[in-house]
């Protein structure tokens, strides 16, 4: 008799291990978006706080170095050759060092807080395009004109006065002063904006039963 042959299975290969996915990687669009806002939204909250810091209680302390007046910073319209000829009378090299502290510690971290911010904001919640350059451009002219009035008005306390320093930083302050509002203007307009828009998409799916 003939021996028997035993079929022979076939191989079969272990399928690839597929690796395993960590789903608290994984981030989709939304959750992307809200991890953004969490900045914007504690960045804001620096960005109000620097400013109560620097233009309500700093600056304004600054006045009992001074005699009572006011800090340079502080005047929108701009200041006379007088003023500073006051403020450098009424303030002695102590007063005048502590101001130029004040310039770099809050006075340089307030205005570039608040252009990050407000081009972040800007970023999140406009389309890429020109618009997006346009709204980005205030931000940035607004830190780079408050970082030389800083040093503009730091130098009007060293030397011999000059009627055309003092101009040169009456004008970079008002320039600031203008550009700082303007600023806000962008940062809470786009907020606004982007609320209004959020709430109206919303309301449109509530409508359709989609929440």
């Amino acid at each position: 008799m003939a021996k028997s042959q035993k079929k022979k299975k076939p191989y079969n290969r272990p399928a690839p291990a597929v690796p395993s996915v960590n789903p608290s990687t994984q981030r989709s669009p939304e959750k992307a978006a809200g991890n953004a806002n969490l900045i914007l939204i504690a960045g804001l909250v620096v960005v109000l706080f620097l400013f109560g810091y620097f233009h309500l209680l700093v600056l304004n302390q600054m006045t009992d170095l001074s005699n009572g007046l006011t800090m340079p910073d502080q005047m929108i319209g701009g200041y006379s050759l007088e003023h500073v000829e006051a403020l450098r009378q009424a303030m002695d090299a102590d007063a005048a060092g502590q101001l130029n502290y004040v310039h770099k510690t809050a006075g340089l971290l307030f205005p570039l807080f608040l252009a990050l911010i407000t081009m972040l904001a800007v970023n999140i919640n406009t389309a890429r395009g020109l618009g997006r350059w346009i709204l980005w451009v205030v931000p940035m002219a607004f830190a780079v004109v408050d970082l030389w009035e800083n040093r503009a008005i730091d130098a009007l306390f060293i030397g011999t006065l000059d009627p055309a320093a003092v101009s040169l930083a009456s004008t970079l302050t008002t320039t600031r002063w203008i550009l700082l509002f303007a600023t806000a203007a962008i940062l809470f307009g786009v907020l606004i904006a982007s609320f209004v828009r959020t709430f109206r998409e919303k309301w449109e799916l509530s409508k359709r039963g989609l929440l």
